[in-house]
């Protein structure tokens, strides 16, 4: 007599791994949701309080219209400000997260122009540190809050 044997597997996100890593894996994604967050807000506080070696919202105006063209100055590095404190923060709450990780992609988007004409590497002010966080930025809006952000405690599916 011969049995056949059917297994049903579920489909599997992760790589199978170490135990501990499998049972880790989940954290993965609030991991870079959160340092996404959290990492935006320091350049925002630099923007908006002067914070960490940063020239507030006066300082940061007059860069943004004298160097960059950006007209008139203070308004663009008041949005800037916000956009990356405030925008951080609400990633890494995952309050609203997909209508603010959208807002920060096209934020960091534009400030590629900025950046284009020194090349890739950030040491040169080129395009690789508002690219990553841009990518990182769209990464977000496509997956949502999911279960461990405010949106998902307060049923928020947006």
């Amino acid at each position: 007599m011969s049995s056949t044997t059917t297994i049903n597997t579920p489909t599997q996100t992760v790589t199978p791994g170490p135990v501990l890593v499998e049972r880790l894996a989940p954290f993965g994604y609030p991991l870079i949701r959160v340092a996404t967050g959290l990492l935006l807000m320091p350049h925002g506080a630099q923007k908006l309080f002067g914070w960490f070696g940063g020239y507030g919202i006066s300082g940061t105006g007059q860069y943004f219209a004298g160097t960059l063209g950006m007209e008139p100055g203070w308004l663009f590095a008041l949005a800037a400000g916000l956009i990356e404190f405030f925008g951080g923060l609400a990633l890494a709450l995952g309050l609203l997260t997909r209508p603010v990780a959208l807002v920060v992609a096209a934020f960091l988007g534009g400030a590629l122009t900025v950046h284009i004409p020194n090349g890739f590497f950030w040491t040169a002010g080129g395009i690789e540190y508002p690219l990553f966080w841009a990518l990182a930025a769209a990464g977000i809006f496509l997956r949502g809050g999911d279960r461990w952000s405010l949106d998902a405690r307060l049923g928020l599916r947006i």
